[in-house]
């Protein structure tokens, strides 16, 4: 018997700041955090704050992980993709 499929989670994008931001880190507790973080966002784009600003492109969002002590900005794109653009340890 197959087990019906859950919703289907977003897609992680990183934009370029973000890309070479993930390449410095080295630390294995700090990709552990960051990974959790990203699964939380995959699962619910929507679960970060709106931050304040001009909406004429893409609503910018944060996402605070107090667990974890990290802080995610990101936007949804119209096709739920969710493109990180920094990593902000807190």
């Amino acid at each position: 018997m197959t087990l019906p499929h859950g919703p289907r989670r977003a897609r992680i994008a990183f934009s370029g700041a973000a890309a070479k931001q993930l390449e410095t880190i080295t630390s294995e507790a700090e990709l552990h955090a960051l990974d959790r973080a990203l699964v939380v966002l995959s699962v619910d784009p929507d679960i970060g704050d709106a931050i304040p600003g001009d909406t004429a492109g893409p609503r910018l969002r944060q996402y605070t992980d107090e667990l974890e002590a990290v802080r995610i900005l990101y936007f949804v794109t119209a096709l739920r993709t969710v493109v990180v653009v920094a990593y902000i340890e807190v």
